[in-house]
């Protein structure tokens, strides 16, 4: 009987090791599962957009005739009107000489971006004593000509996208300007120093990254002193009845509102009502408040329940009042939740379309934006815009900017973490 009942328990050891080991392991399964979609999806954008970091461009010899230049050449002002245009289609037409017909030219001029003249024109701006020279000038090429250089092979046959926008003798042009080394990708600084542009090769994120700044200044110096008040009082002062039950009710399920109703929330209070100017940082700030407050009022709150109880009965016990305890004793030892849970909530705040759409932010916006007030747009909406553009050279920018998105996320993050650690107290 009793080596039965043994046996029996063995059994049941056995099953019980069995399932905690295939519980392990499921575990490590669902890890690696979703280690490598996220691994996936990394490669994927990084695979697109890292392209996107060079452009390529066009060299020249361009010969700067004084009589396109007004005099006298020292009006920096009168500089920015010449016609740098007409200059690059001279330098083209002398680059190929056996191009004569009409229609041949206008295909001979687009191989170059529409916003070349503004390389030509900067050179001369910096340096108006090479008026009357002929130069050596690196111009912008157009977007169909970098997607060819940039992933179509020297022998392409034409069956490729990035071949068939391209005529037969535009590549044969491109394959002479390689021959000679008048073709090289360089560096795309313009993709951080821009606007938005309707020609991808133009096109930059400065502008966004600009108004996504003044976006989250608003956000962060509204919600974290209302959110960590609201906070402190209801955790800290608040008499529990049921008042205080309703508002704790309400602000948990505020957290997991969808954030385009606090779009609708801004569109109809904000601007409205209170005429804030739409398409403006402080409209988004504003709105993007409204939808990290839950977030930094319940984290807050839960780490000033963390905080022992025993602090509070000692600073009490040696005579401090309770505005004493809650502010020398309970908010410091609290405060590196509080700054990782506003970080995390600033972090959400960076990543959202939704609500900025609803009040306008994803209007067209080439100007960098000076201040709150000006019209702009954010980082989301801008990688929103772009993904909907049918040119190809705007997807290898949208991956780009997702990568500056990802890279912020990241920091916000990593910041968040050195805060906790940096001001973490033991007790």
């Amino acid at each position: 009987m009793e080596q039965r009942t043994v046996d029996l328990m063995q059994k049941k050891l056995k099953r019980r090791y069995a399932a905690e080991w295939r519980f392990q392991w499921y575990g490590r399964i669902s890890i690696l599962i979703a280690l490598a979609f996220l691994l996936l999806m990394f490669i994927n954008i990084v695979g697109k957009g890292y392209s996107a970091f060079q452009q390529t461009h066009i060299r020249l010899a361009v010969e700067l005739e004084a009589d396109t230049f007004p005099s006298p050449t020292s009006d920096t002002a009168a500089l920015y009107s010449a016609d740098y245009s007409g200059l690059i289609k001279m330098a083209l037409r002398k680059q190929f000489p056996d191009v004569t017909n009409r229609r041949d030219k206008r295909a001979l001029y687009q191989l170059l971006s529409s916003g070349a003249g503004y390389n030509l024109r900067d050179r001369v701006v910096a340096d108006p004593a090479l008026i009357g020279q002929t130069i050596e000038v690196w111009l912008t090429a157009d977007d169909d000509v970098d997607m060819y250089i940039k992933h179509s092979p020297r022998d392409n046959t034409g069956t490729e996208p990035t071949a068939e926008r391209l005529s037969e003798k535009q590549r044969t042009w491109l394959e002479q300007l390689h021959s000679e080394g008048r073709i090289e990708k360089q560096f795309n600084s313009t993709f951080f120093s821009a606007g938005d542009s309707r020609e991808p090769e133009q096109a930059g994120i400065w502008g966004a990254l600009v108004g996504t700044f003044f976006t989250l200044l608003v956000t962060i110096c509204l919600s974290f002193p209302i959110g960590v008040g609201a906070a402190i009082y209801l955790e800290e002062f608040a008499p529990k009845n049921k008042w205080t039950d309703l508002i704790e009710v309400n602000v948990n399920n505020l957290a997991a509102v969808p954030s385009i109703v606090f779009g609708l929330l801004g569109l109809a209070v904000f601007i409205n009502f209170f005429g804030v100017p739409r398409s403006a940082p402080i409209a988004g700030g504003l709105v993007l408040t409204l939808m990290t407050l839950p977030v930094i009022i319940i984290s807050s709150r839960a780490v000033l329940k963390a905080v022992p109880p025993s602090i509070r009965e000692a600073a009490l016990g040696i005579g401090a009042s309770k505005v004493q305890m809650v502010f020398s004793h309970v908010v410091p030892l609290a405060l590196p939740g509080m700054l990782t849970g506003t970080i995390i909530g600033m972090g959400r705040a960076l990543g959202e379309t939704a609500p900025l759409l609803m009040i306008g932010m994803m209007a067209f916006v080439v100007d960098i934006p000076a201040n709150l007030f000006d019209s702009s747009t954010a980082l989301p909406v801008q990688i929103y815009l772009w993904a909907d553009s049918p040119e190809r050279g705007f997807e290898e920018r949208t991956s780009a900017a997702i990568m500056v998105l990802l890279a912020f996320l990241v920091v916000m993050n990593a910041a968040a973490v050195y805060l906790r650690k940096r001001f973490e107290r033991k007790w």
